[in-house]
């Protein structure tokens, strides 16, 4: 009965896996077939709106800005959220409700409501502070705090911080070390999951650049495909395709120490002596 129910668990499994893959990859496939038709039916294949990503300057500009605004913002998430949260779970459990309704509220807000909330901020910045793009990170880090909250607060749960945060305090470690090199090493792929998050947010947005005057990627392929439709799709799929390597490598990124726990911890009893760890 046992392998009865396995293989079925395995054939559901494959089944979720085709619909969810097919759901995803076929309209990929469809952008990606649209963005190297010729300018006629019988014309061939042609990889001209490709090569025209890096032909165009403003184009490039935009793709380097967007990718800078989702490293600080992605770092300036953690530096704010993750002592905080720490903080609070240690000192001020009570608060903790608090925390996650204020880092949640910006789900129920529309982002054209809080775009008009911040255009006096955005203005005052612009005149007293300064007009690059980068300014953005400021906006879109109350984007992000929903979903790196989530992450973030999932790797919490699965550790005790309150017990490993006082054993490294009574062995005279400071605030700063418990942090560094007690609690991030035990949650990286929380860490990992609330950047991965922070990033395809920022690389996914429009409505605060574009109302704010601003050029980010989303505005640059939106301005490109009045004039090349063929372009924009090869940049989304570009974009669609970079978000995807980056969710690789976060699954596999762990597998190598997880596997040598699992062998660590496998022993075997050997002939003359203890027991012999399995590598």
């Amino acid at each position: 009965m046992n392998r009865s129910r396995r293989i079925k668990l395995q054939i559901f499994r494959a089944t979720v896996f085709l619909v969810l893959g097919a759901f995803f990859l076929v309209p990929i496939g469809a952008m990606f077939e649209f963005s190297t038709r010729g300018n006629s039916v019988s014309a061939p294949r042609t990889l001209e709106a490709w090569t025209n990503i890096v032909k165009t300057p403003d184009l490039i500009d935009a793709i380097v800005a967007s990718l800078e605004l989702a490293a600080i913002t992605s770092v300036a998430m953690l530096v704010l959220l993750l002592p905080t949260m720490v903080w609070v779970r240690l000192r001020l459990p009570g608060l903790n409700r608090i925390v996650e309704f204020l880092c949640l509220l910006p789900l129920t807000i529309p982002a054209i409501a809080l775009v008009v909330g911040l255009y006096p901020i955005s203005r005052w910045m612009r005149i007293n502070l300064n007009e690059s793009i980068q300014m953005l990170s400021v906006f879109y880090l109350i984007l992000v705090l929903p979903y790196s909250y989530r992450a973030l607060d999932a790797g919490l749960s699965a550790i005790d911080i309150k017990t490993l945060s006082e054993a490294a305090r009574s062995l005279g470690a400071g605030w700063g070390t418990v942090m560094l090199r007690v609690i991030v090493p035990n949650m990286s792929s929380a860490i990992l999951n609330a950047c991965l998050l922070s990033v395809a947010v920022v690389l996914g947005e429009y409505t605060f650049a574009n109302l704010l005057a601003y050029e980010n990627l989303q505005v640059a392929i939106a301005y490109v495909g009045l004039v090349s439709a063929g372009t924009s799709i090869a940049v989304s799929v570009a974009s669609l395709l970079f978000a995807f390597a980056l969710l690789m490598i976060l699954s596999f990124f762990g597998r190598p120490r997880d596997r040598v726990a699992r062998a660590e911890e496998t022993v075997i009893p050997g002939p003359l002596g203890p027991p012999i760890g399995v590598k």
